[in-house]
């Protein structure tokens, strides 16, 4: 017996010191000094947001290092590219890496909403963190873009071209109003993100500034800020039956079963850090085999009087790119705009706080996405048919006002018919919950879909291909 209570002291004070190891230290103390064992279920998170630590670590460490060799000029940018791919030893390696990571990032960035997103991570007085994760997607996508400038070659040159005439296109709507001798908003933003109306060394500097020093300071508060929320809520938002969750399906439902509090949590240390160090380390294995087996793009240097054909921007803004073919302004940057905005709205839109931390609501809210993927899919591919076969407002009516193409657009009209579709889910269920899973899935369907057009069914000079299939 006095065995028994000396071996229980012990682990006491084993769990005592552990416990205070995670509240004393600064990196431990992200986490609580318990955890639910929901929480560690892969299934749950993909550990994709240490996956987008994990990436901006690599980035942060890759990026200093290609600094050492780059110089931001437009004469001698695309040649300390070179000598980093042919002179320095690893250095094509190690931009390799950079650049891949970079993708990565933006990639598992939109995995990481989604995730949230569908597993309602937005309740319970989680506003202002989902708000925070937008504001940081947000921000690594334009980290992201504004590297692609750096290496002065014809990728990025004419990729910022493009995205600078889409800013520049609000000239649409003040044409309209015949305002623009007097007030120019897009021109003004675009003289200050390149410093005058063409691409050139001024816009190198500001891009090449905002990539190595401001984008990347932001991206560190924004992620403080969201770590803090998240550890000042307890942790990942789970279930509130989350305890009977890990009990066999069979007794789930038994309510004459009692769970103790202590069989549901573990302590952070060291199984927490273990499981998030196994996800780093298969996060950088990944990245690394990416740069040993397929090199970063580089074109020919930039040539200001030779544009690409097809001029492409980077794959993320494709989707925009595809819409700003049939109206700058409307496709360009009122979509987008109306796109964020319902993001940043959908904690406000859904008054449901039930079912939190399950996937999908449910099988039902399963159900609405795979209806709402179906009805995105084919508004899409009507609207392309009649594009590809009788062409848009243009073609139709060349001589319509200004502001028609402006308000009646492929995307616009997209916006339009997954807010109704949202309502008519709204009306049929009661639920708010499911009339935002089906307005955030026919975004992202929508999104996707538009993305794959721009990067495999466009060609030279824009032209509709079907190449991949035919």
């Amino acid at each position: 017996m006095s065995d028994f209570f000396i071996r229980l002291t012990r682990e006491r004070i084993s769990s005592t010191d552990r416990i205070r190891s995670v509240t004393k230290n600064f990196f431990l103390h992200f986490h609580a000094p318990k955890i639910h064992f929901y929480s560690l279920r892969p299934q749950f998170t993909f550990g994709l947001g240490v996956i987008n630590a994990s990436l901006f670590l690599l980035l942060l460490f890759s990026g200093i290092l290609l600094m050492v060799y780059y110089e931001p000029s437009t004469t001698k940018a695309y040649s300390s590219i070179l000598d980093i791919n042919n002179v320095v030893i690893g250095g094509r390696y190690l931009r390799n890496i950079h650049r891949w990571a970079a993708h990565g990032l933006v990639f598992f960035a939109m995995l990481h909403l989604a995730r949230t997103f569908f597993t309602a991570s937005y309740t319970k007085n989680r506003k202002m963190t989902w708000n925070l994760g937008i504001g940081l997607l947000l921000v690594t996508v334009l980290s992201s873009f504004t590297g692609y400038l750096l290496p002065w070659d014809q990728l990025g040159f004419w990729a910022v071209t493009i995205a600078s005439n889409i800013v520049g296109s609000t000239r649409e709507v003040t044409d309209a109003l015949n305002i623009t001798a007097y007030f120019n908003p897009g021109l003004i933003i675009k003289n200050l993100l390149l410093g005058g109306s063409d691409v050139t060394q001024e816009s190198l500097t500001r891009f090449y500034l905002l990539h190595v020093v401001f984008l990347p300071l932001i991206f560190v508060l924004f992620t403080a800020l969201h770590f803090w929320r998240i550890r000042k809520q307890g942790g990942l938002n789970l279930p509130d039956n989350a305890d009977r969750f890990l009990l066999p399906a069979a007794v789930r439902d038994d309510k004459s079963i009692k769970i103790h509090k202590s069989k549901t949590q573990i302590l952070s240390w060291p199984t927490a850090l273990w499981a998030e160090l196994a996800v780093f380390l298969t996060a950088l294995s990944i990245v690394t085999l990416f740069g040993f087996l397929i090199n970063a793009p580089l074109k020919e240097m930039a040539n200001t009087a030779i544009p690409e054909n097809p001029a492409k921007a980077p794959w993320y803004f494709l989707g925009v790119q595809e819409l700003v073919s049939y109206s700058a302004f409307g496709g360009g940057l009122l979509t987008p705009l109306l796109v964020i905005t319902a993001l940043f709205l959908i904690p406000y839109l859904d008054k449901n706080n039930n079912l939190s931390g399950i996937w999908f609501n449910g099988r039902e809210g399963l159900k609405i996405v795979l209806h709402s993927i179906t009805i995105s899919f084919a508004t899409i591919m009507i609207m392309m048919i009649i594009i590809i076969q009788w062409g848009w407002l243009r073609d139709w009516l060349p001589n319509s006002p200004h502001w028609l193409p402006i308000l009646i657009n492929p995307g616009i009209l997209c916006i339009a018919i997954f807010c109704l579709f949202a309502l008519f889910i709204h009306r049929l269920t009661g639920s708010s919950r499911r009339a935002v899973i089906a307005l955030f899935s026919t975004l992202a369907t929508g999104y996707l879909i538009f993305t794959v057009i721009g990067i495999w069914f466009r060609g030279r000079d824009w032209e509709f291909i079907l190449w991949p299939f035919f």
